[in-house]
C-alpha cells in the first residue's frame, strides 16, 4: 500500500488524535461512541475519505479525514472500496 510508512510518523499520530477530538470520539457514519480498544468494534479508526495512494498532501489533509468505528471501517468502507466506489475519490 503506497504511503504505508506515513502511519508510523509522529505527524500522523498527532493529527489522528486531533481528528478524533474534533469529531468528539464519535463515528461520523453511524454515531457510535468510539470508546473501545482495538480490535473492539467500537474502537476508533481515522479514515481517509478519499484514498490517498501515497499522496502526502491528501494523507495529512484534515478535511479528508473522519473518525469512524472499526466495525464500519472493516465492513462498509471495505465494501465500498472493493466495489470501486472510491476509485475516483468520491
Amino acid at each position: 500500500m503506497p504511503g504505508r510508512a506515513l502511519y508510523n510518523t509522529k505527524r500522523w499520530k498527532q493529527l489522528r488524535l486531533e481528528v478524533l477530538r474534533r469529531d468528539g470520539f464519535t463515528c461520523q457514519q453511524t454515531g457510535v461512541r468510539l470508546t473501545g480498544k482495538a480490535p473492539a468494534p467500537n474502537s476508533p479508526v481515522v479514515d481517509h475519505i478519499r484514498p490517498h495512494r501515497g499522496d502526502e498532501a491528501l494523507f495529512f489533509d484534515p478535511a479528508n479525514l473522519q473518525s469512524v468505528s472499526k466495525a464500519w471501517h472493516d465492513s462498509e468502507k471495505q465494501r465500498q472500496e472493493k466495489a470501486g466506489w472510491l476509485s475516483d475519490g468520491l
